[in-house]
């Protein structure tokens, strides 16, 4: 870990969806520029406790807090603007826009920040040399690997500079040589840049690049 001050802090975060609790006072502190990944099995709430430190789902109990701001004071449309200026996402399924091309996916966050074009390929053109996505930046979603759609996502999610990385089973979908390769990328990208990142994963190889790995059990958060 290379961070000293605490850039999100999750405490007592409890969360159903109408049968027993999903997450039930759980906490969690996470440190500037440290990757910290979240271990545990299909359906033990690892995806929820993402969308909730990522602010795309509201807590029943607790509070989530970035930087001391606190999620739950801001309404939908400041959420909205937090989560495109200060938050990266990337999901198993890739989530890229399947009529843009690479690049225009990848220059997605900038458009909708107000990012000029100068300023916009300049980022671009660093991120496609750093994740060996030279000369696909003009293919569509579907004419990529999975491996090659999978760093555009990864691309998209660092190019506004955020403060944290929210990575949802980025590997979950993607072969295990493919998947090797791409988590040497997504670490090198974020620790390059001091990026915060927190991992929800089934896998101990993708939970290996992290500083620190916890396991999701019965809806709490444990020392792996």
């Amino acid at each position: 870990m290379t961070g000293t001050a605490d850039t999100v802090v999750a405490t007592d975060l409890s969360k159903r969806y109408g049968g027993p609790p999903v997450l039930e006072h759980t906490s969690v502190s996470i440190a500037k520029a440290e990757m910290l990944a979240v271990m545990g099995r299909s359906g033990s709430g690892k995806s929820t406790l993402l969308k909730l430190i990522g602010g795309l789902d509201a807590p029943d109990t607790g509070a989530v807090l970035h930087d001391g701001i606190d999620l739950a004071r801001m309404n939908e449309n400041e959420r909205t603007l937090f989560r495109r200026r200060a938050l990266g996402f990337v999901f198993q399924f890739f989530n890229l826009i399947p009529t843009l091309s690479a690049y225009e996916n990848i220059a997605l966050p900038l458009a909708l920040n107000g990012v000029d074009a100068t300023a916009t390929k300049q980022r671009i053109t660093t991120l496609v040399d750093e994740l060996e996505l030279d000369g696909l930046g003009q293919r569509l979603p579907d004419e990529l690997s999975g491996g090659e759609q999978q760093r555009v996502a990864i691309a998209r999610a660092l190019v506004h500079e955020p403060r944290l990385v929210v990575a949802d089973e980025p590997t979950g979908n993607l072969d295990a040589e493919t998947a090797r390769r791409t988590l040497k990328l997504l670490h090198s990208s974020c620790r390059d840049r001091g990026t915060t990142l927190i991992m929800a994963t089934h896998s101990a190889e993708a939970a290996s690049i992290a500083d620190r790995v916890l396991k999701l059990r019965n809806g709490r958060l444990e020392t792996a």
